[in-house]
């Protein structure tokens, strides 16, 4: 599929999984994430590939680690609170080193909260959700065609480093509608999937477990993964800069939000305020570097976010006291609007001129 065509979010990033070579889905239905459930239960028998509607979230999450296990690409894809009950299963993932792709359509929340947009499962996307130390690959695109890019990115992450490949939407990235791209590009090299449980004819005997009893085994495997994070962190920071050079005040973004952020920042151009964006596309492994360099030079930063600052905590700890950081959000599936982040940088501007004077 290389030509543009029209789609909404959920159904694209649906048709980006299938043409990523998706074996097996596995979800159960939960606003704003219903399309992708929808398109699936279709798309993927045509494509003679396995589509189950699963009795829960639960379910749906273990389904992924058995497909998993056998070296199949898997996938599930809910909203918030459904997102919330597979954390058990997402640990047992990490555990048992199994490559998955999960898409959570955030919510407002806590718990039912609404079917507004929302990105307020920042904290448990990056910092692993369930159980023990952990991460997963945590990715914020921010239009329908860097959404299908994700994906289409995010099975080779998984192969890659067997683990668990988180997409960030939201209800309003979900539902809007842009024309997009869909084409596999060539990809990485990955390893063979020698570890796959596919019967033992020819091989040794392969266990895919995530219990370790014996002394210090888990401690040795939790060792091992956290070598491999730090490579993730090295290797696969995707960020985007805009205006930043000779930026007074710099806001981070991602998402949804951003596309909001950057209007408010060609408006703060035009009235003479140097306003720059940072825009996290990957939010674990973290752009630390990218801000710390930014912070350099003395800049004031302003997170803006559709949560209560959970990404301003990344934010200063990236700058690490060498600038300012504020923040201004919207929550509970409110929207921030150009104007409100204008106003908030021109409030910010003020002081930065008089210390300028």
């Amino acid at each position: 599929m290389s030509k543009r065509i029209l789609m909404s979010g959920n159904e694209a990033l649906a048709e980006a999984a299938i043409v990523a070579g998706l074996d097996a889905y596995f979800g159960y239905p939960i606003t704003p994430q219903n399309e992708i459930p929808a398109y699936m239960s279709r798309r993927m028998p045509e494509e003679g590939r396995v589509f189950l509607q699963s009795e829960s979230e639960l379910a749906a999450i273990n389904m992924v680690y058995g497909a998993a296990a056998t070296g199949k690409r898997a996938m599930t894809s809910s909203s918030s609170p459904g997102i919330s009950l597979m954390q058990e299963g997402i640990s047992y993932l990490a555990g048992a080193e199994l490559p998955a792709v999960v898409v959570n359509v955030m919510r407002g929340g806590p718990g039912l909260g609404n079917i507004s947009p929302s990105q307020s499962d920042y904290f448990q996307s990056t910092r692993g959700g369930g159980h023990g130390d952990y991460r997963t690959i945590a990715m914020g695109p921010a239009s329908v065609q860097e959404l299908v890019d994700c994906m289409l990115l995010a099975f080779d992450l998984a192969d890659l480093y067997r683990m668990t490949v988180l997409i960030l939407a939201d209800g309003i990235l979900g539902q809007m509608m842009e024309p997009v791209v869909i084409e596999k590009k060539p990809g990485r090299k990955l390893p063979p999937k020698d570890w796959a449980l596919t019967g033992i004819e020819g091989r040794k005997q392969n266990i895919i477990r995530s219990l370790y009893l014996g002394e210090g085994v888990m401690e040795k495997l939790n060792y091992k993964l956290q070598e491999m994070y730090k490579q993730i962190e090295e290797n696969e920071v995707i960020c985007e800069e805009y205006k930043v050079d000779d930026a007074e005040i710099v806001v981070v973004a991602y998402g949804t939000t951003s596309r909001i952020v950057r209007s408010a920042v060609e408006q703060a151009r035009k009235e003479g305020i140097k306003a720059g964006l940072i825009r996290p596309v990957t939010l674990w492994p973290f752009p630390t570097k990218q801000i710390s360099k930014a912070a350099e030079d003395f800049k004031i930063f302003l997170t803006v976010e559709m949560s209560c600052g959970q990404m301003m905590e990344d934010v200063k700890l990236a700058v690490n006291g060498k600038s300012p950081v504020f923040f201004y959000g919207r929550t509970g599936g409110m929207v921030p609007t150009v104007d409100n982040v204008f106003e908030k940088i021109r409030e910010l501007s003020i002081p930065a001129k008089k210390k300028e004077k």
